[in-house]
């Protein structure tokens, strides 16, 4: 990891699904780069995490750590997000918008609606809700950042309905940057590829289990290879950087933009 000094000094951030994956690489550098972090999950392990933080980043670079639990699949639970950001830090300045995940990897017509409507509420209402709770602080102090996490996966074989969440998320950076514009907030995205990680301690689904969802997955992974120019998968701290260089002052001229790190691949 690259850390460059103070970029976020006195900056505020939320990063949501900050338990594990991207999520967590992003509040790591944040610390690193002097930002006073709120690390924002439904699962209890962001407390430990923060901790681990705390001791290490943290407490290296004098910058706090804080961590609210909170289900960002309903706009309650990004109140209470928000809220409890607002008590730690006393504002907010930054939110990254990571909450999301394919569940099921399966051929469209063999989804289910419950599955299709659980797809659409993992990946897409998160971001959805946390730009509603935090939108009217941002606007009130008149500055501040939006960072989504979309994907390139809107062009991508057997996950209909993630792609179409994350293609939401697109929808929301390009449409909420025009509005946010005038009152001094910028908006952007990335789309990440593949990405490389350590297993998960808190699983999105069920691991395939039959040949025939081994089969449906492992078509995932040759497609998103295969599409990538660099034909490999990214790290976490690729996703990270490319995240905070959006969420940082050197990205001051950019606003409703959507930056793929895919190797490539533009989704």
């Amino acid at each position: 990891m690259t850390v460059h000094a103070n970029r976020f000094a006195g900056k505020a951030v939320v990063v949501t699904g900050a338990a594990q994956g991207i999520g967590r690489a992003v509040a790591e550098r944040i610390a690193a780069e002097g930002g006073e972090v709120v690390l924002a999950d439904r699962a209890e392990l962001v407390h430990d995490v923060a901790g681990a933080l705390r001791e290490a980043g943290g407490k290296a670079h004098s910058v706090p750590v804080h961590s609210v639990t909170a289900d960002l699949e309903t706009y309650d639970g990004a109140l209470a997000a928000t809220d409890g950001a607002l008590a730690a830090a006393g504002r907010i300045d930054v939110v990254v918008n990571n909450v999301g995940g394919t569940i099921w990897a399966k051929p469209y017509e063999h989804y289910t609606p419950e599955e299709i409507e659980k797809e659409v509420r993992r990946s897409l209402f998160p971001t959805l809700w946390m730009c509603r709770a935090a939108l009217p602080h941002l606007i009130a102090q008149r500055s501040g950042t939006i960072v989504n996490v979309s994907s390139v996966a809107t062009r991508g074989v057997n996950r209909v309905p993630y792609a179409a969440s994350k293609g939401g998320v697109r929808a929301i950076t390009t449409a909420l940057a025009l509005e946010a514009a005038p009152h001094g907030v910028r908006v952007v995205a990335t789309a990440p590829g593949g990405t490389e990680a350590p297993p998960r301690a808190v699983q999105r689904g069920p691991l395939p289990a039959t040949e025939q969802e081994k089969a449906w997955y492992q078509q995932i992974v040759d497609q998103t290879v295969e599409s990538s120019l660099l034909k490999r998968y990214g790290t976490l701290d690729e996703q990270a950087a490319a995240i905070c260089f959006l969420a940082s002052d050197e990205a001051s001229y950019i606003t409703g933009t959507v930056l793929p790190v895919a190797g490539g691949d533009l989704g």
